[in-house]
């Protein structure tokens, strides 16, 4: 079993008023505690709790913890040991239910600029789920089990975005086919064009996962998120949900900005070609402007069927579902047995009625 280490005392968010339990509600854009029921805005909170964003940047060293170990924690609340793994950085007391944020592991360098609020629901994202099993008559029991879907939980996801200038140069071959017919003759005719190109592009905020937990797949998806709504990261807006810290650094995710961005570039760059045709050579190149490590809201349902974990994921902020539920092959057959003995049954009754007529007659 990996080392435990103990390094730290768990930190939530607590009610200026009563001392209660502060979660951040989506659908009032606010904190509500849990006791007595009082909303706060994060300029009230910061008032009151005389804590902020920016003093929050520069609190901590950078972390020097080893990957892959386990850490232990204590619960604010009841005392109860937490233990999370490398890249867990908010998570949930199993004995009172408590959000603890970890907020060390989101020091230095690991510390994000912004953060993306959630704006959907929990009761959001079950209603989505729920929405895209309905009507489906082979689904598995799995999938409609209240107590799986009520797992569904929110998890601000590591990213990393990149402001790129690209500049693409292409040549290639056009052609122009032209046919018709004089009597029973048919011609074609074949015009071959040089085609050359040279623009330059620039990105914006182009998103790459920054954790191995999440297939890339998946986290492409759920995009577009709305960056426009990027706020300055507190740690209180962990409150309610789960928390992930990068393990790829922002040169490898590069890789994979520069690979979209290329796919992008190219299908314009070909989208501009008078005529259809061949590329013969071409030219990229891609310059970082800038980049940013970021928080961005998902909500995530794991639901194991036939030793497959099958993954739904849904964005946040826009709401937007993805998933693909299986169909229980047990279900088919025994459906299907049953209306072919309901048929075949219906079958032999008609047979035996017109016989009884014909014996009248």
């Amino acid at each position: 079993m990996d080392e435990i280490k103990k390094n730290s005392t768990a930190v939530d968010s607590r009610c200026p008023s009563c001392g209660g339990k502060l979660d951040f509600k989506p659908e009032l854009g606010k904190w509500k505690c849990n006791h007595c029921d009082s909303e706060y805005s994060l300029e009230e909170l910061e008032k009151k709790m005389n804590s902020s964003a920016s003093k929050e940047k520069n609190k901590h060293d950078e972390l020097t913890e080893d990957s892959g170990n386990l850490f232990q924690y204590n619960c604010p609340d009841c005392g109860a040991v937490i233990v999370a793994d490398e890249q867990t950085t908010a998570t949930f007391c199993v004995y009172c239910g408590n959000t603890a944020i970890l907020k060390n592991k989101l020091a230095g360098k690991f510390h994000p600029t912004s953060v993306i609020p959630f704006k959907k629901t929990q009761k959001d994202a079950i209603n989505a789920f729920k929405s895209l099993a309905k009507g489906r008559r082979f689904i598995p029991n799995d999938f409609t089990d209240e107590k799986n879907i009520e797992k569904i939980r929110g998890v601000y996801i590591p990213f990393w975005l990149y402001d790129i200038d690209f500049n693409g140069v292409v040549d290639a071959t056009g052609r122009k086919v032209t046919t018709w017919r004089v009597g029973r003759t048919h011609f074609t005719k074949t015009d071959t064009y040089d085609m050359h190109r040279d623009g330059d592009m620039s990105f914006v905020k182009v998103p790459v996962d920054g954790s191995t937990r999440f297939e890339n797949d998946l986290m492409n998806s759920i995009e577009p998120f709305n960056y426009e709504e990027l706020v300055d990261y507190n740690h209180a807006y962990l409150s309610g949900f789960l928390a992930e810290k990068y393990d790829i650094e922002e040169d490898k995710c590069y890789e994979d900005a520069k690979k979209r961005i290329t796919n992008t570039a190219e299908k314009q760059i070909i989208s501009t070609f008078t005529y259809p045709g061949s590329i013969r050579t071409k030219t990229y190149t891609d310059k970082e402007t800038n980049f940013y490590y970021v928080l961005l809201p998902v909500y995530m349902l794991n639901i194991k069927y036939r030793d497959k974990m099958r993954t739904f994921a849904m964005n946040g902020q826009t709401g937007k579902f993805i998933g693909d539920i299986p169909v229980d092959l047990g279900k088919v057959f025994y459906k299907s047995l049953i209306l072919f003995l309901i048929l075949f049954a219906s079958f032999e009754l008609i047979i035996f009625l017109g016989y009884l007529l014909g014996a009248n007659l």
